[in-house]
């Protein structure tokens, strides 16, 4: 990858940006949480390995059931485990969620925390869960280094591709966007990531971020 000074990769990024703004022109969390920060952090969870239409459709029924954090925080373990089992891992995410629960319940009052040292304290949450929250309930700058985040980004010519580790890109990104329009590019890039760069027929010939991507002008040179 040729070497671009930061200079032009904070153009280049804010160039995409705008272009990104222009064709989803409303921003949104895909996981349709109805402004609750507690449920967003239990869909956060959920999503881990799993398509948020899924948990989307399972969460229907869970927070039927367990409607809010003291309800999850009393409930019997194999009741949630039923519940979520179609979104996999459900031991493992179930038993998280539950102790989630506890302790925003037992520690925090009932109220998410703000802070990214207090959130990765909650089970089951790490960086990209974090920011997801951070950026969504409390507006904060945020990178949600998610499988579309990280492809996209390296195709761009962000880093090299071969980069997968979403703390070094969260880094990376975080330094080149711009603070305040952090949250929404990552949620417009997912659906980017699912209507035109998907992992495996990316739409190149019509991708209107073909003009700012390395990725297409060294496979068209």
């Amino acid at each position: 990858m040729s070497k671009e000074s930061k200079k032009s990769m904070r153009e280049r990024m804010a160039a995409i940006v705008l272009e990104l703004e222009d064709i989803y022109p409303e921003s949104f969390c895909a996981l349709e949480y109805g402004g609750d920060p507690w449920r967003l952090l239990v869909m956060g969870r959920l999503s881990a390995q799993c398509t948020d239409a899924r948990v989307n459709i399972v969460c229907r029924e869970l927070f039927c059931r367990f409607p809010d954090c003291n309800s999850m925080a009393d409930g019997e373990l194999s009741e949630i485990e039923d519940i979520v089992r179609p979104c996999g891992l459900y031991h493992t995410k179930a038993q998280s969620i539950k102790e989630a629960s506890i302790m925003l319940r037992d520690e925090f009052g009932g109220v998410l925390p703000d802070n990214m040292d207090d959130l990765l304290r909650l089970s089951g949450v790490g960086r990209k869960i974090a920011n997801l929250l951070l950026g969504d309930i409390y507006k904060k700058p945020a990178i949600v280094a998610d499988t579309h985040c990280i492809r996209i980004f390296g195709r761009l010519g962000f880093y090299p591709e071969t980069l997968k580790d979403p703390h070094k890109v969260e880094l990376i990104l975080s330094r080149l966007a711009e603070p305040e329009k952090q949250s929404d590019l990552c949620h417009r890039i997912v659906q980017f990531g699912r209507d035109v760069c998907s992992a495996r027929s990316p739409k190149c010939d019509t991708c209107r971020l073909s003009a700012y991507c390395k990725k297409y002008q060294r496979d068209n040179k």
